[in-house]
């Protein structure tokens, strides 16, 4: 299916494993111009090697942490800068769960929401005038569960980016901006490989909790982004999509 994204600018955060990798794979074949970003330059020029004979060229390079000060308004510039002067779709990737198993101080608890909120939201404000300048432009957050079966300061902080996803679809809407969420379940990555070390826990969460009777794979998360990304999904918009395998119930 031809998506008609061909010279279309992209920014994707936390591209440089996992779920990241596998939406700029998914862009960058679809004919976007993407930009990768993360803090460290060797593992996103190894992403860039692999996506060079893409169609959409290799890769822009933008090394950033979203979680310092005035990091999410550095990387969106040089993205943008990298990319011809606009980005045109942002995929707010970065996040990570944050367990809490005794006492945790403040700052636990605020790098939390910075990393899977604040991040995002930051980044988004750096791009918007651009889109609607240009009346287009998709805006796709991973999320993730909502409310954990345990404490994890990631979760309420994931509330919040769904939260503030579905409103900021209203208000962009008019200017032919979508927002929309992807709530990825169990994907193969090595942040999940940690949860489940051996053969034999990850055999017996996916039988008890897994209908499709597998873990994803980061393409799977990669080819919704794209669709999303395209003008086909031009009517979808402010929606929360879980990818998880119709999983009897969500984890981080």
């Amino acid at each position: 299916m031809d998506l008609d994204l061909a010279g279309r600018t992209a920014l994707v955060t936390a591209a440089s494993g996992g779920i990241g990798r596998g939406v700029a794979e998914a862009l960058a074949t679809a004919g976007v111009r993407v930009a990768i970003s993360s803090r460290t330059r060797a593992l996103l020029e190894e992403v860039a090697e692999t996506l060079a004979a893409s169609a959409g060229g290799r890769p822009k390079i933008v090394v950033g942490d979203v979680c310092a000060e005035g990091g999410p308004a550095a990387i969106a510039a040089e993205a943008a800068s990298a990319l011809g002067g606009r980005v045109d779709i942002l995929v707010n990737n970065a996040g990570g769960a944050r367990p809490i198993t005794g006492e945790v101080d403040e700052s636990y608890w605020e790098e939390s929401f910075t990393l899977n909120f604040m991040a995002a939201r930051r980044l988004a404000e750096r791009v918007i005038p651009a889109m609607k300048a240009a009346r287009w432009g998709r805006i796709i957050n991973i999320s993730g569960a909502l409310v954990a079966p345990k404490l994890n300061a990631a979760a309420p902080a994931k509330a919040a980016l769904a939260s503030w996803s579905r409103t900021l679809s209203i208000e962009l809407g008019g200017f032919g901006i979508t927002v929309n969420t992807i709530a990825p379940g169990r994907i193969d990555t090595a942040q999940i490989r940690k949860l489940h070390p051996t053969e034999q826990s990850r055999a017996d969460f996916i039988k008890q909790n897994i209908p499709a009777g597998y873990f994803g794979e980061p393409h799977d998360i990669g080819h919704l982004v794209a669709f999303l990304a395209s003008p086909l999904a031009r009517y979808i918009n402010g929606a929360a999509i879980p990818v998880d395998g119709g999983a009897v119930r969500r984890a981080l």
